[in-house]
């Protein structure tokens, strides 16, 4: 087993009620800390009361998946890495670990909750990758993406700048887990960019830019929460 699930919505409950098999405690107050860890708060902030399913993208070392697990009875979770999927395996048992390319993959059904951290500038076209990720969210479900762009005004400098200071801080403070899953650096879009193509794929999404590198977007899929198939 992964973990003992939870209904408490406070920040205790939610991310310190349990170990998974490494013997680490996860989430935000956990002991492993790096940029994508610390922004896990907002997938598990998003989730709605009702899910009862739930699809890690790009789950890389599978500490997404393992948290989502605390919060949900059904999560997951795909990678096109074999490598680094062998080592998310040892964080939970309770998920279902996919070797796969979402974007081809055959589910065959939908989610409650699409997630993805670090991922969507992984992959090729921005437009289909967010537009597959929208038809794998279930009508009434919630799609979260945190990723990483490229700055190109003064403001969007001015937050990275900010960031790199609460980076250092941070990293200080905590000490910094080394993820061991591939990594793409630059980004291939910009924060505007992305900003345009998510407000024409997913009408009515929200959009935050974070420091240390990161944006945000969070979109609940139009329509009534119907049984996701089992």
């Amino acid at each position: 087993m992964c973990s003992s699930r939870t209904e408490n919505s406070g920040i205790d409950g939610r991310f310190l009620s349990s170990r998974p098999r490494s013997g680490y405690p996860r989430g935000v107050g956990g002991e492993r800390w790096n940029h994508n860890i610390h922004y896990h708060r907002i997938v598990l902030d998003a989730v709605p009361g009702h899910a009862r399913s739930a699809l890690d993208v790009g789950t890389g070392n599978g500490l997404l998946a393992a948290d989502l697990c605390a919060e949900i009875p059904e999560v997951v979770a795909i990678d096109v890495d074999a490598e680094v999927l062998d080592v998310a395996r040892q964080e939970c048992d309770d998920v279902e670990w996919i070797l796969g390319d979402v974007m081809a993959y055959p589910f065959e059904r939908t989610f409650d909750v699409v997630a993805s951290v670090a991922t969507v500038h992984h992959l090729r076209d921005l437009a289909s990758t967010l537009r597959r990720l929208a038809e794998l969210t279930s009508p009434g479900g919630v799609l979260v993406v945190v990723g990483l762009a490229r700055s190109t005004s003064p403001w969007e400098f001015a937050v990275g700048g900010l960031g790199v200071i609460q980076q250092k801080w941070l990293s200080w403070r905590r000490g910094y887990w080394e993820h061991t899953a591939p990594t793409v650096w630059p980004p291939s879009h910009s924060y505007s960019e992305v900003r345009k193509c998510a407000a024409e794929e997913l009408p009515g999404v929200r959009w935050k830019l974070l420091p240390m590198f990161r944006y945000a977007l969070i979109w609940r899929k139009p329509g009534d929460r119907s049984p996701s198939p089992s």
